[in-house]
């Protein structure tokens, strides 16, 4: 009775897979009975072992395997607290009443507050990649920490040092000196990763030493605006705080990417730094300390479709060249603003982020061949390579203006992403001179203009013409936007 009982289910079950496979294939257009394998993208007939191998059973082993090549990494930094901005408006920062609410207003009253300093400890995680100690990590688990701890799968604690550093990436090598031979992780390719490939991350999520996690890569590719280089795999394996810099590994115990980021109000949703990434500029890590990028001395900006109809633009592709810097490669090669970039070394450029891309992973000093739209004709131009300057460099490069002692550049792309600027309208306070007119109004750097006597200030161009009639009229009335507050200013000579 039991076997009989134990046949007629075992029966049904199995026809319930074969009509809910069946259900699932002719909705996708396909006749022939089948689904596809994971990881291999071939079909399966239906029951067999195959099928049953393309969902793990257990990863017990494969972690088992992993785990001692992952670190957990405590950080601690010294914070300082004192006087000095301890005060705040009620009006909000950046509030023109400021001067009346601030540290001075409060010190007559109350005295002065002594500096303090505290140590702020924070966790991360890491992975070994060399028997002698080096380690991936993220550059914010260890950025500014006076010590760096690395405790290893035996439980000996190390201290580490950064060997090098890369913001634009967010990723850190550190060394430490272990007594004896380390185990390391093999590095896999990340461009092998497909969409639903099963992972597993492992690290110190919330202290948790030694966490495993597993689910499938939901994406690959995602721009999140943490920096120009953004590439990250999405996957729904868990991550935590906590879990920064540790590996995300693909089935076959490769390391896959870096954990690094979650969204706040999401569940199920982290992203990991592509660790073909990591591998591109390993060596400009060991040998010094920074990484090196190609630079070809423009700014740009995507293709809108008004942008695209009002250049008469079959379509929306290629990156479009506002501003070129004087004397940098591009200026040298003869591009101008208002040129689109569509192709470099014969690859296709299909945005700006895919132009800043290939143009970082490209030698400095190695000449190519850009082609560039230009009043709808292809353009071919020969450029050499230069070295990428420092992000605050960068600031600098754009046209820059003064009146009523204050310096003010445009806004570029690169500029506004840096500083989480919803867009390019108006100019930036680059510099405001000490005593001078705009210095007595409170004016400071970083500043963003919007109006200049009730005209809205998209360019540079709007501001000189403004800012010529207001320097005759010996006065002007500014708009301002400071953080996240709105206020006007009157400069008078």
């Amino acid at each position: 009775m039991r076997n009989t009982k134990h046949t007629r289910n075992k029966g049904l079950k199995t026809l319930l897979i074969v009509m809910t496979s069946l259900v699932v294939i002719s909705a996708t257009g396909m006749f022939n009975i089948g689904v596809l394998t994971a990881g291999t993208g071939e079909k399966t007939p239906i029951g067999s072992t195959a099928l049953a191998a393309a969902t793990p059973e257990s990863f017990a082993d494969l972690a088992e395997r992993l785990k001692p090549s992952v670190v957990n990494i405590r950080t601690t930094k010294t914070i300082t607290t004192g006087r000095q901005g301890t005060f705040r408006s009620p009006f909000g920062e950046g509030s023109p009443f400021d001067q009346f609410f601030g540290d001075e207003f409060f010190r007559r009253f109350f005295g002065d507050i002594p500096r303090r300093e505290f140590k702020q400890r924070s966790l991360g995680s890491g992975f070994i990649i060399s028997k002698d100690g080096y380690i991936f990590t993220n550059n914010h688990v260890v950025e500014k920490a006076d010590t760096i701890i690395v405790k290893v799968s035996d439980e000996k604690e190390y201290e580490a040092k950064v060997v090098g550093r890369d913001k634009n990436t967010d990723i850190a090598l550190l060394k430490i000196e272990p007594d004896n031979s380390l185990p390391i992780i093999r590095i896999g390719d990340s461009d092998k990763l497909r969409v639903g490939d099963w992972v597993i991350a492992i690290g110190n999520p919330f202290g948790l030493s030694q966490t495993v996690t597993a689910g499938i890569v939901s994406a690959k590719g995602r721009v999140i605006g943490a920096g120009p280089y953004d590439d990250f795999i999405q996957t729904d394996a868990s991550i935590n705080p906590g879990n920064s810099g540790g590996p995300l590994f693909n089935m076959n115990g490769e390391v896959v990417g870096i954990n690094t980021a979650i969204v706040a109000q999401g569940q199920g949703i982290g992203f990991a730094i592509p660790i073909n990434m990591a591998k591109a500029i390993l060596d400009d890590l060991k040998e010094k300390g920074k990484v090196t990028r190609g630079w070809l001395g423009v700014s740009v900006q995507d293709i809108t479709d008004e942008i695209a109809e009002g250049l008469k633009l079959k379509e929306k592709k290629g990156a479009l060249v506002a501003d070129v810097f004087e004397g940098d490669p591009a200026d040298e090669a003869g591009v101008k603003s208002g040129d689109v970039i569509i192709r470099v070394n014969g690859k296709d450029v299909e945005n700006t982020h895919e132009l800043l891309k290939i143009i970082a992973g490209i030698k400095v000093g190695k000449s190519v061949d850009v082609v560039i739209l230009r009043e709808g004709k292809e353009k071919e131009v020969r450029i050499k390579i230069a070295e990428r300057p420092e992000r605050d460099k960068l600031a600098l490069r754009s046209k820059t203006s003064e009146h009523f002692g204050m310096t003010v550049q445009e806004i570029t792309p690169e500029i506004a992403k840096h500083l989480g600027l919803p867009d390019t309208n108006g100019v930036i306070v680059s510099e405001v001179k000490e005593g001078s007119a705009a210095g007595a109004t409170g004016i400071r750097a970083e500043d963003i203009i919007l109006q200049v006597n009730k005209v809205k200030i998209y360019e540079m161009e709007d501001y000189e013409k403004e800012m010529a009639r207001a320097e005759k009229a010996g006065s002007v009335l500014l708009l301002i936007q400071r953080g996240g507050s709105k206020f006007f200013v009157v400069i008078r000579k």
